[in-house]
């Protein structure tokens, strides 16, 4: 009876070791497999961070001193890129059209007849044939002149504001520079105040000094494409003015001799 006794009390003890141990594997299981889907959670929570959210964390990062400064140089450069672009869009014409409308007014109602097809029409090249037509009482040489005189002025009128669209080009890396140079002076200060040269204090000031810099960049690289988009439609509007005005002098030289 007492072997009986003990042998029951060592197989009882067994299987409650067993069960103890069946018991603490799902649980072990079960804290890895949380463990890794946790991992798993925040991977998929870094990468499913919307765009603006991540943007809104880099620009607390760089110091909203600067990066604000540089968004500012974005907005007001993007204004004036626009409004160059719809004024040169707007000043585009069908010069050609123009020309053979100008030419048949002129053969068959005379000048005036011209005059008031340039007075409707919009762009640069309506209006230096309209300036040109306007003095040709005076004289071909003195109509040749007034076409180029009115040419400039309007040249002038199509680089209207490109200067500060180059001025936010330059501004935007410098104000990048000058937050990096700042950033990484205040992370010297740290590096003094602790008294070690901790990778954490290194890195981190480093890290928001650099900031600033790649959105100053950002900026610059997004304003100077806009700014060689405007400067290729005024090349196409200046080469449209100054074919239309040689036009125009052959139109108001055979009507002369007519």
């Amino acid at each position: 009876m007492i072997l009986a006794a003990m042998s029951l009390m060592v197989l009882s003890a067994n299987i409650a070791s067993a069960q103890e141990d069946q018991a603490a594997a799902p649980a072990t299981e079960q804290t890895v497999a949380t463990e890794t889907m946790s991992e798993e959670d925040i991977f998929n929570q870094k990468s499913e961070v919307p765009l603006h959210q991540a943007l809104k964390t880099k620009f607390i990062e760089g110091g909203p001193g600067f990066m604000a400064l540089i968004v500012i140089c974005l907005i007001i450069g993007l204004a004036f890129a626009i409004e160059r672009i719809l004024y040169l869009s707007f000043a585009k014409t069908n010069a050609k059209a123009l020309c053979e409308k100008v030419e048949k007014a002129l053969n068959e109602s005379g000048v005036e007849a011209a005059k008031e097809i340039c007075r409707n029409t919009r762009g640069p090249v309506a209006s230096i044939f309209y300036q040109g037509l306007l003095r040709y009482d005076q004289g071909l040489d003195v109509v040749e002149k007034s076409v180029v005189s009115y040419g400039s002025v309007q040249m002038s009128n199509m680089e209207n504001g490109l200067s500060w669209i180059a001025l936010f080009i330059a501004l935007a890396p410098s104000l990048g520079f000058l937050g990096t140079v700042i950033g990484m002076i205040q992370a010297f200060d740290n590096i003094q105040a602790a008294g070690d040269i901790s990778p954490n204090i290194v890195a981190g000031g480093m890290k928001v000094a650099l900031i600033t810099t790649v959105g100053g960049l950002i900026v610059a690289m997004i304003l100077q494409v806009f700014y060689n988009y405007i400067l290729a439609k005024i090349d196409s509007l200046t080469i449209d003015m100054e074919d239309s005005s040689i036009t125009l002098i052959d139109i108001l030289t055979k009507y002369q001799g007519k």
